[in-house]
């Protein structure tokens, strides 16, 4: 029977995917190595599905077991060692090829860290490539970045009266203001179409005219309140990048309301000068717990117990690092920081994916392009 390709989803008759050439049995085999990674877990003994020929998550009995399992966790075997001679190959390199290797580095770093996370003794996989990224940075600088300097510059060159140059700085205003949800949108399509589990492909199916709607109101009411609906529109922002994510063919879902926010982020403003900055780590760590817990992913739901105290613990002494080390201490921070967000979320409820198809979606690397031409990754979970 025809099987669907694990990388773009067309049937494939034979061993070879007739649309993107993928070896399926090859592509199996390097995803199972991939998954268990260096340590051998011990074969499950339930009996392998019978089901029609659909590709399905290949661990099915440990996807069968799920249901009876109240609670779950994230493991991250990652280790500064490794993570700091990845990085410097990545700084060598693109010091010799002019900064060109940066977009090879970032894919690395990104497969390392997605390569060594687990859970249900199952490794995630990163299928993003340099190529896409440098693809998609260039594309977004001819398509976006190229105008707006030209908009910024050639009226300033060719003396042009202070009423146009007024003008066309209100339009690179507004062209920044959409630029930003545009990139937001378009890198977190790419990130997820390149993310896997299981074999299966996460995927985002927002809408980007949806979202321009959303940034645009929320930015707007925000400075007409002095800043207190901000915490509202983050939160209407957390809630399309969540429900709008799948994994295969199951979406997740996301029940929180920002106005439950306002009253802590008031009670942290007041208390800002006389803890000198430090209630803004207790609010930080209360939104964190109330983003993880209204998300959810069918009968499961995610809970963090992460508090304010080690959350200004962990960024404070990274920080000092960095400084101190000029730099150097890098990989460490990063694998501190995984360590710890990964140390205090858990995973609540059965956790059946047996009925999850693969369901991949196509995305370009334009609006990771677009991220990096802004210069920011926007702090979306």
């Amino acid at each position: 029977m025809a099987e669907a390709c694990p990388r773009c989803g067309a049937q494939a008759a034979g061993e070879r995917c007739p649309q993107c050439g993928l070896l399926i049995p090859l592509y199996h085999a390097s995803l199972e190595k991939l998954r268990r990674g260096p340590t051998p877990v011990p074969p499950a003994s339930a009996a392998p599905s019978t089901g029609p020929s659909v590709f399905r998550p290949s661990v099915a009995p440990a996807a069968a077991a799920s249901p009876a399992a109240s609670s779950r966790h994230l493991q991250f075997h990652g280790s500064t060692g490794s993570l700091f001679a990845i990085q410097a190959v990545n700084v060598l390199f693109t010091l010799l090829t002019l900064g060109i290797f940066y977009f090879w580095g970032k894919a690395r770093v990104r497969a390392y860290l997605l390569g060594q996370s687990e859970l249900e003794h199952d490794r995630f996989a990163y299928h993003g490539t340099g190529k896409e990224l440098l693809v998609g940075f260039v594309k977004g600088v001819v398509v976006f970045g190229v105008p707006v300097v030209a908009l910024s510059i050639l009226p300033q060159v060719y003396g042009a009266p202070a009423a146009v140059v007024t003008v066309l700085s209100w339009l690179l205003s507004l062209v920044g203001l959409l630029l930003v949800p545009v990139a937001m949108v378009g890198s977190r399509r790419y990130r997820l179409s390149r993310t896997s589990w299981r074999g299966i492909r996460f995927s985002f199916r927002g809408r980007v005219r949806e979202f321009v709607g959303i940034f645009v109101a929320g930015t707007i009411l925000t400075s007409l309140t002095l800043g207190i609906y901000y915490h509202v529109f983050v939160t209407r922002r957390q809630a399309f990048m969540v429900s709008h994510a799948y994994f295969g063919s199951r979406k997740f879902d996301f029940d929180g309301h920002g106005r439950k926010l306002i009253g802590s982020f008031l009670l942290m403003v007041l208390l800002f000068l006389p803890t000198l900055g430090l209630s803004w780590f207790w609010f930080s760590a209360r939104r964190n717990r109330f983003f993880t817990e209204h998300t959810c992913f069918g009968a499961t739901r995610f809970r963090s117990t992460v508090t304010g105290g080690r959350l200004a613990w962990l960024q404070l002494s990274n920080v000092v690092a960095i400084v101190l080390t000029l730099g150097l201490a890098w990989p460490w921070t990063i694998v501190r920081g995984v360590r710890f967000y990964v140390r205090y979320l858990t995973l609540e409820g059965p956790l059946d994916v047996s009925d999850v198809l693969q369901d991949a979606r196509a995305a370009s690397a334009t609006g990771e392009g677009l991220a990096g031409l802004l210069d920011a990754d926007f702090g979306v979970s």
